[in-house]
């Protein structure tokens, strides 16, 4: 679990330049640079959906993926409770219809314990940024109020709007 941590620190480090957002308006140079040009939600209509057997199992979409993205996906899949309280400013609340952060990676939980995977993470590192932020802060023993004020704070200017994630 510690190197799960670990991982998860370096790549929510890593991947903040190549975050995107659908709003190109931002308040300074570096969310300008990372964030302008950026239209991936208007392809995202066309996000791959897979279910497999239960959370441990991950999707076909992931194998040829880095085992830092397989290693998002499955954390995200035992932090259920904390992403669906933590809201994504990717864009994708108006483009596809999330929730909150869970829903970028995972669509449907179904009551026989399958999941219904979700590939548009494996596309936005600003949903890489939001999760991998999240669940670090929370293993650290971060409470979800102050998780979600940190973030809400972070992509209040420069980003898309947030999910409609209720408030807390």
């Amino acid at each position: 679990m510690k190197k799960s941590i670990i991982l998860l620190g370096i790549l929510a480090t890593s991947i903040g330049l190549s975050a995107c957002s659908n709003n190109t308006t931002t308040s300074s140079a570096t969310n300008s640079s990372a964030h302008s040009g950026h239209e991936h939600h208007k392809a995202a209509v066309a996000d791959i959906r897979e279910e497999t057997a239960g959370a441990d199992v991950l999707p076909q979409f992931l194998k040829n993926q880095s085992k830092d993205m397989k290693l998002v996906y499955l954390s995200v899949a035992k932090n259920r409770e904390l992403l669906k309280k933590i809201p994504c400013y990717c864009g994708c609340g108006m483009e596809v219809n999330h929730k909150n952060s869970y829903d970028c990676f995972i669509f449907k939980n179904k009551r026989n314990g399958a999941v219904v995977w979700d590939d548009h993470g494996t596309k936005c590192g600003l949903c890489i940024e939001i999760a991998a932020k999240a669940m670090l802060d929370y293993n650290r023993g971060k409470s979800i109020k102050d998780i979600r004020k940190d973030i809400d704070e972070k992509y209040k200017e420069g980003y898309a709007q947030p999910t409609p994630t209720p408030s807390l």
